[in-house]
């Protein structure tokens, strides 16, 4: 756990709190031996030098992105491509039922081979 990823945290709103601690232990679960950094204001999951994740909080919502994920189909309204697709981000409101599971697969796709 990293001091300032648990500052970046708990200065967003409660509901935020709750889903970002639940995506940074799923993001754990799902990768062993993960760095998490705060680069570029945001936490970011790193696995041998490789990113794999990103949280990002904004006013109304919670991103979270994984990278290599071009192998990986967007799903309308659910996960959405980025770029050229090698990056795919789901966001998450308040009140919305967050299927961590369905998240924490994609994301062992996506970092398999880091």
């Amino acid at each position: 756990m990293n001091d300032d990823v648990t500052q970046y945290i708990n200065k967003t709103q409660p509901w935020q709190i709750d889903v970002c601690e639940k995506l940074r232990a799923m993001i754990g679960q799902t990768i062993p031996d993960v760095e998490e950094q705060l680069q570029y204001g945001k936490p970011h999951y790193v696995k041998n030098g490789h990113y794999a994740a990103v949280i990002a909080v904004a006013k109304s919502k919670i991103s979270f992105m994984v990278f290599n994920a071009t192998d990986v189909p967007a799903v309308k309204g659910f996960l959405r491509a980025m770029g050229n697709g090698e990056r795919k981000t789901v966001d998450i409101t308040e009140g919305q039922d967050v299927d961590y599971d369905a998240l924490a697969s994609i994301l062992a796709k996506t970092s398999a081979a880091l």
